[in-house]
């Protein structure tokens, strides 16, 4: 065995609420797998991403940093291979490293980001010093999940050196039955035509999902990206308790999924039914001009000029957003039902009373709220808010609800600490384990959440960010540049339809809240690398 050292096996869906789970209140969605976790662990209902698009929060995940910190805004800026991730430190403290599925450390495309200026009629730089560093992360080695497609051998891959502290990694890119990567070469011997029968070339009919991006699949459910990530994972547990466990493993679990497009595979496309989708109180809240941006996206709509069909967001009609609901939930439980099987590998292998197994997401989704779906700078609550459950083998009193704040920069020294390391400086997340296993208070009095776009959004003519604040009571987004802000309390309005952020009476709580912002900021704020020669 492992000597008292835990093994970790860290599932982490993508683009799931945190109320897309039934433990959580769902009353549609079954998650069994997910609630027996729940019930053996804790489960946090405050827990808040520090981003809300998928690369830059994974990359705060990875290294406990901020996102001004890590300097990954938007998808397309890979994480910096100088970085140090919890991986790198866990490969060194003894344990073995594995991924198996999304990373999304590294680019999926060959789209760069392009953060437009706003002054008119000037000419633009060369393209050599397009950005304020000539050192910008390209080239060969930052290309690496797009050349993975094309590999032939996985394993050849592997001894390149690890991959961002993952030693042994099977990678997934993009989402739904679109998903290429080493998945292609699995893929392409089981299923030789698959080429012809991805929805996105070849969808099978049904006519009564008209959504955008949602897609019948003629993939069947063996040959779907869940089902490849599941069995990774479990030959994984099986070669590992051949070879005699010499060490502690950190094993990533990461679905693609519930991630548009919308493609659930055979039984769980039928698996819930529009009809009996409520969709949140929001959606029906009109006219919906809480922000120009929500405002835009409701007359593309109308008008007919929205462009629906890609990673943008857009709004959506109410028989559009429950099809797109139920083929959410019919993805997720097909994660759910792959979950109780790597927990039943578990426990064949006698390994679940040595292994703590974390769940989360890397952000959520609008998934209806205020007409919307998908996500950028709009932080309602369904897009910040993903769960998380941990489950560890000391826990005293399984079972438990956490109300105490927390969020994904926290993960890598709960982890680190958890498994009897030290972190290295610049990762100053907190250790979640304190409030689990030894019953102290949390120090964080609210999170702080950072992002940008690239391109500008439906109506804009430049880039544009976000740096929110959110506590139990109030959610406040300030926007630089902008002549308007969101404001809202959490406890009298949870649906976040009450726009305070120009009333009179709320001048006060405002301009504290943006005091409490500052401070987080600056806490939470990494001073390394610290370039100093001593002697």
């Amino acid at each position: 065995m492992t000597a008292g050292r835990p093994n970790f096996l860290f599932i982490i869906s993508d683009q799931q609420r945190a109320d897309h789970l039934s433990c959580a209140g769902n009353p549609i969605l079954r998650t069994p797998h997910l609630d027996t976790l729940a019930q053996r662990g804790r489960r946090f209902k405050n827990f808040y991403v520090n981003s809300g698009v998928c690369q830059s929060n994974r990359a705060t995940i990875m290294t406990g940093q901020t996102v001004p910190q890590h300097g990954v805004w938007v998808n397309g800026v890979p994480l910096s291979l100088e970085s140090v991730c919890y991986t790198h430190l866990l490969l060194a403290g003894g344990y073995e490293t594995a991924l198996f599925g999304k990373a999304h450390f590294q680019n999926m495309s060959t789209e760069r980001p392009s953060f437009r200026h706003a002054a008119k009629n000037l000419v633009p730089p060369p393209e050599n010093l397009r950005d304020a560093l000539t050192t910008i992360r390209s080239g060969p080695e930052y290309d690496r999940e797009m050349n993975f497609e094309n590999s032939t051998d996985p394993e050849a891959d592997e001894r390149e050196g690890d991959y961002y502290g993952f030693e042994r990694f099977r990678v997934c890119t993009w989402h739904g039955d679109d998903v290429q990567g080493h998945y292609t070469h699995w893929l392409k011997a089981r299923f030789p035509d698959e080429g012809n029968n991805r929805s996105s070339v070849n969808p099978l009919p049904d006519p009564r999902y008209d959504a955008p991006q949602a897609r019948k699949p003629r993939m069947p459910e063996e040959f779907y990206p869940t089902n490849y990530i599941a069995e990774m994972t479990l030959d994984y547990l099986d070669d590992y308790a051949k070879r005699g466990r010499e060490k502690p493993f950190f094993l990533q679990c990461s679905f693609p999924d519930p991630h548009h497009p919308f493609t659930p595979p055979g039984k769980y496309w039928d698996m819930y039914d529009p009809a009996d989708i409520s969709l949140p109180a929001s959606f029906y809240h009109a006219p919906h001009d809480q922000t120009p941006i929500l405002a835009r996206m409701h007359q593309e709509l109308a008008d007919g000029t929205a462009n629906r069909e890609w990673v943008r967001p857009y709004a959506v009609t109410e028989s559009e957003a429950k099809q797109l609901t139920a083929l959410t939930y019919g993805m997720i439980a097909f994660i759910d039902d792959s979950v109780g099987r790597i927990l039943a590998k578990l426990k064949e292998h006698d390994l679940e009373r040595n292994t703590i197994i974390i769940f989360t997401s890397d952000h959520g989704d609008w998934m209806g709220e205020h007409g919307l779906m998908q996500k950028a700078l709009l932080h309602y609550q369904g897009l910040l808010r993903a769960p998380f459950i941990w489950v560890d083998p000391d826990e005293k009193e399984p079972g438990g609800i956490v109300s105490a704040l927390a969020c994904s920069q926290d993960i890598p020294n709960s982890i680190l600490i958890r498994a009897g390391l030290a972190p290295a400086a610049g990762m100053l997340g907190e250790d979640l384990t304190k409030i689990m296993l030894n019953g102290e208070p949390s120090r964080r009095d609210g999170i702080v959440v950072e992002q940008a776009t690239a391109l500008p959004l439906p109506g804009r003519d430049q880039s544009m960010r976000v740096k929110t604040f959110v506590d139990h009571n109030w959610r406040l987004s300030y926007y630089p540049g902008e002549s308007w802000g969101e404001l809202y309390d959490l406890q009298s309005d949870p649906g976040e339809i009450i726009n305070l952020w120009t009333s009179a009476d709320h001048t006060i709580p405002r301009l504290e809240l943006m005091e409490r912002m500052l401070k987080n900021i600056v806490r939470y704020e990494s001073q390394t690398p610290l370039q100093v020669t001593v002697g």
